[in-house]
């Protein structure tokens, strides 16, 4: 009787119809997802403080509890059933809901933080002041906008790389780049900025794995300032820099970041491709790859989107380049026009409609709508210069064997990035693709091992593309 109960609820678990336990587990996230919803929108009627640790703590549980319910009584492999039958996977009624939610709390958050209950002149209320406790606990001050953003982000990715990591167990390479997301997400992109703007406020907030362009705002005066000279330029004089510390300390976050841009990216990207910046560090890819793991068959594979991709994503770059000339140009000359163009105009403009709209409310808002990688395939900067470097220089590429192929579409249907490897697999070509990050999920899907990630010799690859087929 009990294998037989057993049975069921695996069938059950395969198929459109959840368990019972599976049931609870869900409505224990929900509850501490709508915990969040009601501190946010009982302005100052609670104290939202309250609310903190039970909101995360049902969100853990049930998420942990749910994967555990979901994936822990199968066989090794990958289970994506019923994506398409789901109402929130499939653009579904649930999935634009869901998109909507997403990109009206992005909206508040960058544009309207009062509405979230952010008060800098005065106690926080509704959901900013939700987070105050854990903000007092790590930098002893009342919680930002940014803070609240920081501590779900990490959370996301935290919680939902369990679950990925549980879902992916039997594939090392798939772990191994989930726990490198979490821990640069947890240690380099929260912990450690938090902790070294509260040992000294002069020295800039700064992400020590985030670099130009994606940093878009590296070069700016005020970031350079406090680096080159936490007073403000009152003293150019390097030896003076040397004897502060702070000095120092902002000295080597300039030289770091320097090192970042044409040494350390260039050289870690001819071994092993854009990934390792896209698939093993990036906060950014972080969330797409956890949190973004259920929607990633949604990204447009078509050869249309490709050609809109590659042009978006270059003028991007190109946009970015200017931009950074300019302001350059300003912080030396201390102009603030460019052949009577207002250098703070053009930045200013940058980063509204590409630092916020497109990389933050568009990139994470139309996960349920678009894919999980929209802001990584149409404008990430960051991603077109490593894009460049794997096409052209980078010994990465993924392997294919044609004689194996079964046209499953299994690859093509769950690549993140819109590409169609399918095509390639039934060819025997290389997969040598610039939006390509290297997340590997098509060699995981695939049922019979067609395809592999790999270093090798440049001079194996096949670089015909479909464009110039005519396959549509």
């Amino acid at each position: 009787m009990g294998n037989s109960t057993n049975s069921l609820s695996i069938a059950n678990s395969d198929g459109a119809t959840l368990t019972a336990r599976q049931r609870i587990s869900l409505g224990l996230a929900v509850v501490g997802v709508f915990l969040i919803f009601l501190a946010w929108l009982s302005g100052n009627l609670f104290n939202t403080s309250n609310f903190l640790w039970p909101s995360l703590t049902l969100m853990t549980i049930g998420t942990l509890w749910f994967t555990y319910e979901t994936y822990a009584h199968h066989p090794d492999g990958i289970k994506n059933n019923n994506l398409w039958f789901n109402s929130l996977t499939n653009r579904g009624t649930i999935g634009w809901i869901t998109g909507i939610l997403i990109t009206a709390f992005y909206v508040c958050l960058y544009f309207f933080p009062s509405l979230l209950g952010y008060n800098p002149d005065g106690a926080n209320i509704s959901l900013i002041k939700m987070f105050d406790p854990i903000s007092y606990m790590i930098k002893g001050e009342a919680a930002s906008q940014w803070f609240v953003y920081g501590v779900l982000y990490t959370f996301a990715i935290l919680i939902m790389g369990v679950k990925f990591i549980m879902k992916y167990r039997h594939n090392s390479y798939q772990i191994f780049r989930t726990i490198s997301v979490m821990f640069f997400q947890f240690g380099f992109a929260f912990m450690l900025p938090e902790i070294m703007y509260t040992l000294n406020e002069s020295l800039p907030y700064y992400d020590w794995k985030n670099m130009w362009p994606l940093n878009y705002y590296f070069f700016d005066s005020y970031n350079l300032d406090k680096m080159i000279d936490p007073g403000f330029k009152q003293s150019m004089d390097l030896s003076t820099i040397m004897n502060e510390k702070s000095g120092l300390i902002g000295l080597m976050m300039l030289v770091w970041g320097l090192l970042m841009i044409f040494v350390v990216s260039p050289i870690l990207a001819f071994f092993f491709g854009k990934r390792w910046y896209c698939s093993w560090v990036c906060g950014c890819g972080g969330l797409a790859e956890t949190a973004g793991d259920p929607f990633r068959h949604l990204s447009d594979k078509s050869l249309k989107a490709w050609k809109i991709e590659r042009w978006m994503i270059h003028l991007v770059l190109v946009i970015v380049v200017i931009m950074t000339i300019l302001t350059l140009y300003t912080y030396f000359s201390g102009s603030g026009k460019f052949l009577g163009v207002d250098t703070y105009w053009v930045r200013k403009v940058y980063g509204f409609l590409i630092g916020s709209i497109f990389a933050g409310v568009i990139g994470v808002g139309f996960y349920p709508l678009m894919g999980s990688r929209v802001w990584c395939r149409f404008g990430c900067p960051m991603a077109a210069i490593l894009g460049i470097q794997q096409k052209y220089f980078s010994k990465f590429r993924i392997t294919t064997n044609g004689s194996q192929c079964i046209s499953c579409g299994n690859c093509s249907t769950y690549c993140e990035m819109g590409i169609d490897v399918r095509w390639y697999a039934q060819r025997g070509q290389d997969v040598v693709r610039a939006s390509c990050v290297g997340c590997g999920i098509c060699a995981a899907v695939c049922p019979r091992g067609v395809l592999k990630l790999e270093n090798g010799p440049q001079d194996s690859r096949k670089l015909e593309m479909p464009e110039f087929t005519g396959i549509k």
